[in-house]
């Protein structure tokens, strides 16, 4: 239980760090940071690693039944996810802002959780697993499509006001955040509408055909037809560009709405706390 405490105090501090020395790769080009900045992200994301395993062996449940572990696992996602971007599309720019995100997630989790033994039995179910997985992945590329929409449309008016500062000389081109925005958006697509039929599937079996109006649940299918017609739009009527990035913004703030005011106040069965 120490170990656990302790690593929640030192995750923020080490997402602060992170965020600083991408910082001061982008703004700064501060060599010995991009150097650094992606040996940084490895060692954080093994911390938080073993954060959430230490949580799951003290307290017998993996980190996702109250909306501050939640967080504490979105962030991981996030960071992890990112880890994968950087060395698979080899571009580095844009984890200033992303791992904003993940410290800002980390920060308010550390905060406020409150780790319990008490798990309920319906949070036992192998679908239940299968769910929360999905989900997590696939609210981290929610997070990051909409980072990198906002890091396009930060681009788009900066070029349109012919503004050629930082942000337009460090970030990449507007057709490779487009790509990348789109990437995260179609993992949006097939892991939350994973998450949803394994949701749906473990609902019927705890509840049996109970809370299927809950609001939780309402909400997270209309965020993933959302996702889904923007994949449609892109496809089949070419709609690209400043249009696409805005709605991948728009879902990324209706999300954070969906975890925190709607699953608080008004769901029923995602409330294990």
């Amino acid at each position: 239980m120490l170990l656990t405490n302790c690593l929640n105090y030192i995750l923020p501090p080490l997402y602060f760090l992170l965020v600083w020395v991408y910082g001061k790769a982008f703004f700064a080009s501060l060599l010995p940071a991009k150097r650094f900045k992606t040996k940084l992200l490895i060692i954080v994301s093994l911390v938080h690693l073993s954060y959430l395993i230490s949580i799951t062996i003290i307290y017998r449940h993996f980190p996702v039944t109250t909306v501050f572990e939640i967080f504490t696992s979105l962030s991981f996602s996030v960071s992890v996810l990112y880890c994968i971007i950087e060395f698979t599309s080899r571009r580095k720019e844009t984890g200033f802002f992303i791992m904003s995100i993940a410290f800002f997630f980390q920060l308010i989790s550390s905060i406020f959780i409150k780790n319990t033994t008490d798990l309920p039995e319906i949070l036992q179910s192998p679908y239940f697993g299968i769910h929360v997985s999905s989900a997590l992945i696939g609210y981290a590329a929610i997070t990051i499509a909409g980072a990198y929409g906002l890091m396009y449309l930060m681009l788009y008016y900066e070029m349109k006001s012919s503004r050629f500062g930082v942000i337009y000389k460090k970030l990449p081109t507007l057709e490779s955040l487009e790509r990348m925005a789109l990437t995260a958006i179609k993992i949006v697509v097939a892991l939350l509408g994973t998450a949803i039929c394994f949701g749906i599937i473990w609902l019927h079996q705890v509840y049996r055909g109970l809370y299927y109006a809950d609001p939780k649940l309402i909400g997270t299918i209309v965020i993933w037809i959302m996702y889904v017609l923007l994949v449609i739009a892109e496809r089949c009527f070419f709609i690209r560009g400043r249009k696409i990035m805005v709605f991948s913004v728009a879902g990324f703030l209706i999300a954070i709405f969906s975890m925190t005011v709607i699953n608080i106040l008004f769901s029923e069965f995602h409330r294990f706390f």
